[in-house]
């Protein structure tokens, strides 16, 4: 087992930035050819959109993270199968929307492989040439999921191409998997070797010498070797006609794009913006290609080697489209600490003392650690007549820290008295918040109703100030939920702290840190803040007569706060309502909710099964209350088979409204109505011990649901 290195958590850190900077990059022009790209643009130098609100959700960063979880679910070793991976997809994926290209069966390789497995084809059989055939298995889609393996792996190509594989035939097969099993070893070579072109040879000797990945690979390496002007334009030119679209079957193949990537990389020398501007200057799958370029080379580089223009325009943050809501908003920082924990877990090695306060991946923690690291904080102005001519700048410095050796750093500038500014988190999101509605996201908020914010500030330089650190509420017109104003200094961190108060009907969409200039006239004022943290239990509820449904796109529709696997949801009449099918599900909370105490009015309206979902982890992984053919059943959901625990007779007619409670504690379960017990039930078989809540219907049933209220505390790290 190789070594972690001592940079790791930097390296790694550098890796999936690099993969967010490609994917962004990449976007606008996906299946743009070079000639078009030469015309329209010229020179790609830079990103091509502005990026003004916030970028959609993209495949490319939808799958890793996401599948990375069967190493939690099941076992982090080399142990993990590719069985197991495809049920954690199964689990992750929504039902034939968002997260990936729903092309068709036979068309789309992730559709055919998730139809697959939905059906019982295990995997890796679910993906592979043998049942798909090579037009569907050899496409682009596995290698541009894979960059976590390598990620995880670091120093150990054999080892992150062993778990790649795995995770590749869930829903490839041939080159569709070599590809995935080359770009795995990179990324962990990339760890240790000093130069690109040592990391693409010792990733080719992972992989089959006869395979058609391992030849167009070394067709690039002689191309290269013997091009004397190292012209890439030329070695693009040559790639086109010898390894281009016209010569491979299906809609996206592997191998024209890997003859970019492998290009780029090698004209690049070394160089990241150089490289990653090469392979978008060739086109074709140019978010898929930079992608994996981009974490390839984030890794050989590390942070110093990524100009910050490329990360000051990200700002460590993307959107994703899992069923889980509040897994749909994610920082690099996060990322970071979910894959390095791996990596040590896989090394057995310990974490370094310097970093294991950082690496708790429950509980909302923004430290700023990270060399650049601004965890998705901006910041603007509270005046209205102020905004077109305050500026502000949000950076992570070294010069002073309440912990560690990092905090963020704020300025605003001209500021006038009486004015404020604020230092803001977003924590959820509306359709309007997004550049488009690309991969149909859906979120549900970060925080509740009756948890503690808190943070540490101090003064830099500038006139006094006071700050506050507060809450907005987006189902009640923004309302800021707020502490005291407090005076802050230059010559100590102040600490700041708000309870948000437990309620019904609230929607928390951004927390942060309110400064107030007391005097002074066109004044810059610079702040410092470090150790934002979230904590305690929430307390809350929900009002659907607050909640809306929410138009992202003609055929993209959501009920705000919610996700949903399968179905037809809608607030009608003030209630949500669902039907399905077959089954239908939407889910709301934190997937982090451990012990819980949740109320929901549930009224059936055709026969069938409805119910309130609890420590819902997925599609795959939950627990269920729910009436059903005259009876009460408490369900426990495994590998998507619902199995009854316990059930009693009860009366219940189609239209009346019951009201069920819920309280969990550990692997306890008790069920009850108007305050009687109904079912007891502990689970000694594998217990879920955390997950959201939410709606479940099956057997064609439609119901609506109305006033649920929620008590929940967090799991903590000895949990997970």
């Amino acid at each position: 087992m190789a070594k972690i290195p001592q940079d790791y958590i930097e390296r790694c850190y550098a890796g999936w930035l690099g993969k967010l900077i490609g994917v962004r990059f990449g976007i606008p022009i996906e299946g743009r050819n070079y000639d078009y790209i030469k015309k329209v643009y010229g020179e790609l130098t830079d990103y091509i959109d502005n990026y003004q609100k916030m970028l959609a959700a993209d495949d490319d960063t939808n799958v890793p993270i996401a599948l990375l979880s069967a190493l939690y679910d099941y076992t982090h070793t080399s142990d993990v199968t590719a069985e197991q991976m495809g049920k954690t997809l199964l689990n992750v994926a929504p039902y034939e929307h968002g997260f990936f290209w729903w092309g068709g069966y036979g068309k789309s390789t992730e559709h055919t492989a998730y139809t697959n497995l939905h059906e019982g084809v295990p995997a890796p059989l679910s993906g592979s040439v043998e049942h798909n055939g090579a037009d569907v298995a050899e496409q682009i889609g596995g290698q541009i999921f894979i960059d976590v393996w390598g990620l995880i792996a670091p120093g150990n190509p054999k080892l992150a191409a062993e778990y790649a594989e795995k995770a590749a035939s869930v829903t490839h097969g041939g080159n569709g998997v070599y590809g995935d099993m080359f770009v795995a070893a990179a990324i962990a070579a990339a760890f240790t070797e000093p130069s690109i072109r040592k990391v693409l040879e010792m990733a080719l000797e992972i992989i089959p010498a006869d395979c058609e990945y391992a030849r167009v690979t070394e067709d690039m390496f002689r191309f290269y070797d013997n091009d004397s002007t190292k012209d890439w334009e030329a070695a693009f030119a040559y790639i086109k006609e010898n390894w281009g679209y016209d010569r491979y079957p299906g809609v996206c193949h592997i191998i024209p794009n890997s003859a970019v990537m492998v290009m780029s990389m090698l004209y690049g020398e070394g160089d990241f913006s150089r490289t990653i501007r090469i392979c978008n200057m060739c086109g074709w799958d140019t978010d898929c290609n930079v992608g994996n370029v981009g974490t390839i080379m984030g890794t050989l580089v590390g942070l110093d080697g990524i100009d910050m223009s490329w990360r000051t325009k990200s700002n460590d943050v993307f959107a994703s489209s899992t069923v889980i809501g509040v897994r749909n908003f994610l920082d690099a920082p996060w990322c970071n600490a979910y894959i390095a924990k791996l990596g040590y877990r896989i090394s057995g090695e310990p974490v370094p003392e310097r970093w294991a306060p950082y690496l708790n991946i429950t509980g909302t923690h923004y430290h700023f650690e990270y060399p650049g690291s601004t965890h998705g904080f901006t910041a603007y102005s509270e005046s209205s007549h102020a905004e077109d001519t305050l500026q502000c700048r949000v950076t992570q410095t070294t010069e002073d820290a309440a912990a560690g050796t990092g905090a963020l750093k704020v300025l605003a500038s001209p500021l006038r008295a009486n004015e404020r500014f604020r230092i803001a988190r977003r924590t959820h999101f509306r359709p309007e918040d997004f550049h488009n509605s690309r991969y149909d996201p859906s979120f549900s908020p970060l925080v509740y109703p009756g948890q503690r914010i808190r943070a540490k500030i101090k003064l830099f330089d500038g006139e006094p100030c006071m700050a506050t650190i507060y809450a907005l509420d987006a189902n009640n017109n923004s309302r800021m939920l707020c502490a005291e104003d407090v005076d802050i200094s230059a010559e100590k961190w102040t600490d700041l702290s708000f309870d948000i108060p437990a309620g019904k009907g609230v929607c928390i969409d951004e927390i942060g840190v309110s400064v107030y200039l007391k005097m002074g006239w066109d004044r810059l004022i610079a702040v410092l803040v470090d150790e934002f943290v979230v904590e305690g239990d929430a307390d809350y509820g929900i009002d659907f007569t607050k909640e809306r449904n929410e138009i992202w796109y003609h055929h993209h529709n959501e009920v705000s706060q919610f996700s949903y696997l399968r179905g037809l949801w809608r607030i009608i009449d003030d209630r949500l309502v669902g039907t399905g099918a077959s089954y239908a599900e939407a889910y709301t909370g934190h997937i982090d909710w451990s012990d819980v105490d949740f109320t929901g009015t549930v009224i059936p309206l055709l026969p069938g099964r409805a119910g309130l979902g609890f420590r819902i982890q997925g599609a795959m992984r939950s627990y269920c209350a729910a009436l059903e053919d005259g009876k009460l059943r408490l369900l426990k959901n495994v590998d998507g088979d619902y199995r009854v625990l316990d059930e009693i007779p009860v009366e219940y007619k189609l239209g009346e409204a019951v009201t069920l409670r819920v309280l969990c504690k550990g692997a306890n379960i008790e069920v009850q109505e108007a305050g009687n017990t109904l079912l007891k039930y502990s689970d000694k078989d594998n217990p879920y011990m955390f997950g959201c809540i939410g709606a479940i219907l099956a057997k064609g049933c439609r119901a609506a649901f109305e006033d649920w209220n929620v008590k929940a505390s967090y799991r903590t790290e000895e949990s997970v």
